[in-house]
């Protein structure tokens, strides 16, 4: 009997990573589509949202949802080094007396390497409105509040923090979208 201990938990391993290399596989099919990807979130978060309006509650749960994907759109946003930190390591070099290259940061090419990337952020939030969709089928999670004044101090925050952060991208310009590419030249080209 002591035998088949063992065993049992070499299959439950066994099974769990069979589990996580068929998600694994699924993601990476998903990749490419980033369109698709989003849609698909903004379906689901639509499906959350109607949920929570239909049963009138979980708003503790939405507010948690709502604050967590602010975090991750603001890192989503952020480039991955902060240029206030770098200038004031480069002051503190300066004032050290440490050489400097004959560089000038305007000249130079530095492409925006964002905090949080596009595949990252995707990943995190559909996750998380699934794990609030699943937080709406218990009654334990549906704490009475006056929803209101959540809403009200959501958008206080989300006014608060993007006025911050439009502000650090305007002083460091930088601008974490790829608005289009450009394109040098006409339409129909031949190689001939």
């Amino acid at each position: 009997m002591n035998s088949d201990a063992p065993e049992e938990g070499n299959a439950f391993w066994a099974q769990k990573s069979a589990l996580e290399q068929r998600y694994q596989a699924i993601l990476d099919k998903a990749t490419p589509h980033t369109k698709e990807r989003w849609v698909f979130t903004g379906v689901v978060l639509l499906i959350y949202f109607i949920r929570v309006f239909i049963a009138q509650g979980w708003y503790i749960v939405t507010y948690a949802l709502g604050i967590y994907l602010l975090n991750l759109f603001l890192a989503f946003l952020q480039p991955k080094i902060d240029p206030s930190l770098e200038m004031d390591m480069e002051a503190d070099s300066v004032e050290e007396g440490g050489p400097m290259l004959p560089t000038r940061s305007d000249d130079e090419f530095r492409p925006f390497v964002r905090r949080l990337p596009e595949f990252k952020f995707w990943h995190s939030a559909t996750r998380s409105i699934v794990i609030a969709f699943f937080c709406t089928l218990f009654r334990v999670f549906d704490i009475p509040v006056f929803w209101p004044i959540l809403l009200v101090y959501f958008c206080i925050l989300f006014t608060l923090t993007m006025k911050r952060q439009i502000k650090h991208m305007i002083k460091y310009r930088y601008i974490p979208f790829n608005i289009g590419k450009k394109s040098y030249g006409g339409g129909n080209k031949s190689f001939s």
